[in-house]
């Protein structure tokens, strides 16, 4: 019983989206925020990463890729399920690595980024959802 125990643990740890999707810095974070393209106050569902074009977009936990390929609004998109209800999008990217149905392991690159979609620059949008509500990333995160 306790091996079990263990292994669960150890599942559920590799399923918690606990690192960085790529190297840069939030431009924009979850909650309410003057749209960019509008001017008007919405609701931003995750957050924007400023990098440089074509830098690595790592998974942020062990999943299963099920969703890849372009998306309204993301432009392209990678969406992984972590499971335990927990699934993380990745958009915008230039390129994607990954095909839907593919294990990924935390900290696989699975993507580039780009600046596709309703984009003004290149970043990372990255989201997380728990049973398939959007909560923020800041949450999850446990390395500065």
């Amino acid at each position: 019983e306790l091996d079990n125990f263990f292994k669960n643990q150890k599942s559920l740890l590799s399923s918690t989206p606990s690192i960085w999707p790529t190297r840069g810095w939030v431009t924009s974070g979850f909650g309410f925020r003057k749209s960019p393209f509008t001017g008007l106050r919405e609701k931003h569902e995750g957050w924007d990463i400023a990098a440089r074009s074509g830098s690595q977009v790592r998974a942020t936990a062990d999943g299963e890729v099920v969703v890849e390929g372009r998306e309204y609004g993301y432009g392209n998109m990678v969406e992984v399920n972590h499971g335990y209800g927990v699934v993380t999008r990745y958009g915008h990217n230039s390129k994607h690595l990954v095909k839907v149905g593919d294990r990924v392991k935390r900290g696989q690159v699975i993507s580039l980024v780009g600046s596709t979609g309703r984009s003004t620059g290149p970043h990372l949008h990255y989201e997380v959802l728990l049973h398939g509500v959007p909560v923020s990333p800041k949450n999850y995160i446990l390395e500065d």
